[in-house]
């Protein structure tokens, strides 16, 4: 059999769609953990350039969202972890008995990577676990040993270890204050369900299931790096043991390339309704644009993230928002919030090639700043770059 065609404009509709991003934003106050459940884990961030990215992330699919309403969700009503997935994210607790393999492999690689080799000896990493175990949560700020190097990265010996038996599941994030994460012993914040986890296949298998679920239409490398947790060949058994449909998708430069869909691939095209007009300010960590491969194969938007790139390097600036029109991305802002001075400004602003900025879309653009301003708590926003014309 012939693998089923799929159009650029069908798949650009269903990528926006699973992502939360093709029906106008929901209304009301959010279900924020029925909307991380969907998404399968939001990516946490600790720059605040106006609002950080895992509130953004949630703000762009709720207006409603606000600030305040994710972190009792982790600390108090423990319906999300925290671990690793390509970077530190939230995960729906009801996900654990499949993470469990993760907590193994990345526990293994933090105790033989040299980045997390502490030089602490065996009975100076023992008194930092009795000490959570006594005290209760601690962050990194209860141990005072220092940092050898002066560099960027650098961290403190009590750090590496915290972080080595966090990435092991011997402890976990109890809660956060002020963004700073509380370790505490990870039997108990995990609930007993985790300790009768699947065996390691039946893990995989059901990560790469969720995974596709949210990708919809993928090609293998696109399913593994999805959780960043299965390797090659254990997704390409994953692969030989689910029954998929075979596609060939168009890309934005009219390129058909092979991939895997769920089967009911044919129902879910039938049944996906248009994308709403709504212009968005995505953050750079969204999901939906994550995988740059794919956001430049599905919307031939070519993007990169240049916090850490040195200035005199950098094509477009520090902290540059992708700007989402309907189904096509219509231009790029830099914005920086001070918010005990009540101001957002505009800092730079490049609109995507052949995109004209009329009356209407330079209305639609104030509207979406001036809701992400009440977001951050300010009401002033001001054009320190040239406005679009």
């Amino acid at each position: 059999m012939s693998a089923l065609e799929i159009s650029n404009r069908a798949a650009r509709r269903l990528w926006l769609a699973v992502n939360g991003l093709g029906a106008a934003p929901l209304a009301g106050l959010p279900d924020v953990a029925a909307m991380i459940r969907a998404l399968g884990f939001v990516q946490i961030d600790t720059i605040r350039n106006v609002t950080r990215a895992h509130h953004h992330i949630l703000w762009s699919r709720a207006p409603g969202y606000r600030e305040t309403m994710l972190w009792p969700l982790l600390g108090q009503k423990r319906l999300l972890f925290e671990h690793f997935t390509h970077d530190a994210s939230l995960i729906p607790m009801e996900f654990l008995p499949n993470w469990q393999q993760q907590f193994h492999r990345l526990g293994q690689k933090a105790a033989n990577g040299d980045w997390y080799r502490s030089g602490l000896a065996k009975d100076e990493v023992r008194a930092i676990r009795d000490r959570i175990e006594a005290e209760g949560p601690l962050s990194t700020h209860a141990f005072d040993s220092r940092a050898t190097s002066r560099e960027m990265w650098a961290r403190p010996p009590h750090k590496k270890v915290l972080d080595q038996m966090w990435y092991a599941g011997d402890l976990a994030t109890s809660h956060r204050e002020k963004f700073i994460k509380f370790y505490d012993l990870g039997e108990r914040v995990f609930p007993d369900v985790a300790r009768d986890c699947p065996p390691v296949r039946d893990q995989i298998g059901w990560l790469c299931d969720q995974a596709l679920e949210r990708l919809v239409i993928a090609t293998p490398g696109e399913v593994q790096r999805f959780w960043g947790v299965a390797s090659a060949p254990e997704v390409r058994d994953w692969l030989a043991r689910r029954r998929l449909v075979e596609v060939a998708v168009t890309g934005a430069d009219g390129i058909r390339q092979k991939a895997w869909a769920l089967p009911d691939i044919e129902a879910r095209l039938a049944a996906s309704a248009p994308v709403a007009r709504r212009l968005r300010l995505l953050n750079p960590f969204d999901p939906a644009i994550r995988d740059r491969n794919r956001l430049l194969r599905l919307f031939g938007f070519h993007y990169r993230n240049e916090m850490f790139v040195p200035q005199s390097q950098r094509i477009w600036g520090y902290y540059v928002y992708p700007l989402l029109e309907g189904d096509a991305f219509v231009g790029r802002i830099e914005l920086k919030a001070d918010r005990a001075a009540n101001w957002m400004a505009v800092t730079g602003f490049w609109p995507e090639p052949g995109v004209r900025w009329g009356i209407g879309r330079q209305e639609r653009l104030d509207q979406e700043l001036r809701r992400f301003a009440r977001l951050a708590g300010v009401t002033e926003i001001r054009w320190e770059a040239a406005r679009p014309t």
